[in-house]
């Protein structure tokens, strides 16, 4: 873990090994193909020719030569014929294999392109599609850093349903932020004629960051909200709750990670972690994370508003509603979508930081 979209140009990629979107000669083309071969010098084109082509669907390796990865995995791809030609297996063998070969070369990280999404016309949101859920099924196996690399500009995101709900509601709540009536008007008037007064009226109206919330407003908006599972066995004590007023990030985790019935493995793989990054938060009381870590984990312990929030108080975070990110994943928890790879894709379109790390987050 994890698995991380980016936009880059993948012949720039540090990693163990980039893949190749290959034809079936292996000895060059356009696109990511021709890219690969011009940064890697001829040396690769003669490696290549000794490998004597590689079908639809299977993967081959070759040093990387003057590329600042150490392989290039090289994969065909199927040419999209409408869907019924047995395309998605097909590319989804793709990502298998090159996984696989990444495994057994012992890399720690590997670059994919979007495979068969260019010239061989499949399409992208259904290339995406199938690169993430094949990713991702591999992973819960495997501890493998993978970079989906996506390069220029991304479109065919934002025809996406979610992506259009998600839109509708950060309109919603920036109406509901900003659209208040007669609000400039008295500010004006204000500023005008007392600054003291103005200045109570603008504090007035700010939402404090941790205000608490009930599961009936969000009910009238329309969101169905859980009650948080209640721990199994007696209530907790009084010296319990009074502990629970100091924990830290850390501690509020592992235990929320007890309380929820998980592992550690379970909760870090479904929070897009990196076990090192995970490994630190547990030996470290104090460690301080990131906002999009916390909210990853928020996401793979399915907590809801209020216990999101009081995580987010533990590493010295707020949900606000002048962030389009926390907005984002706002909607996502109210509305019990915790597929953290739908999220990322949700935020990968809105140019948000990421949800989940490697080590420094």
């Amino acid at each position: 873990m994890p698995l991380e979209i980016v936009r880059n140009d993948i012949t720039k990629m540090p990693v163990d090994a980039i893949v190749n979107a290959a034809n079936r000669s292996l000895l060059g083309g356009g696109g990511v193909d021709g890219a690969i071969h011009r940064a890697a010098g001829p040396e690769l084109l003669e490696e290549c020719r000794a490998l004597g082509g590689c079908e639809t669907g299977h993967a081959k390796r070759t040093r990387a030569y003057r590329l600042p990865a150490k392989w290039v995995i090289h994969t065909v791809g199927p040419i999209w014929r409408g869907g019924g030609c047995g395309e998605e297996r097909l590319l989804r063998s793709c990502y298998q294999s090159c996984l696989r070969i990444a495994v057994e070369s012992e890399c720690e990280t590997v670059a994919f392109p979007l495979i068969s999404a260019g010239a061989y016309g499949y399409p992208k949101e259904e290339a995406l599609r199938v690169a993430m859920e094949t990713i991702r099924a591999f992973l819960q196996e495997h501890e493998l850093t993978v970079y989906l690399v996506l390069f220029g500009r991304t479109e065919f995101l934002a025809g996406k349903q979610l992506v259009r709900d998600v839109q509708e509601y950060i309109d919603d709540v920036y109406a509901r932020e900003h659209t208040r009536p007669n609000v400039e008007s008295s500010r004006r008037v204000l500023w005008r004629e007392d600054e003291s007064a103005a200045l109570r009226f603008d504090q007035s109206l700010v939402r404090p960051p941790m205000a608490p919330r009930s599961a009936a407003p969000l009910q009238e908006e329309g969101f169905a909200l859980e009650k948080a599972a209640a721990p199994q066995g007696a209530e907790p004590s009084l010296e319990e709750l009074l502990r629970r007023t100091d924990e830290g990030f850390s501690e509020t985790l592992l235990r929320l990670i007890d309380e929820k019935g998980m592992t550690d493995a379970e909760c870090y793989k479904r929070a897009n972690v990196d076990r090192k990054l995970f490994s630190k938060i547990r030996s470290n009381s104090a460690y301080r994370p990131s906002k999009p870590t916390v909210f990853a984990f928020a996401v793979a312990l399915r907590l809801d508003l209020p216990e999101t929030e009081n995580l987010l108080e533990r590493a010295g975070f707020a949900i606000s509603h002048a962030s389009k990110f926390d907005i984002i994943l706002e909607y996502f928890i109210k509305t019990g979508n915790f597929d953290i790879f739908e999220i990322n894709e949700v935020l990968f379109h809105y140019d948000m930081p990421l949800l989940g790390s490697g080590v420094g987050a």
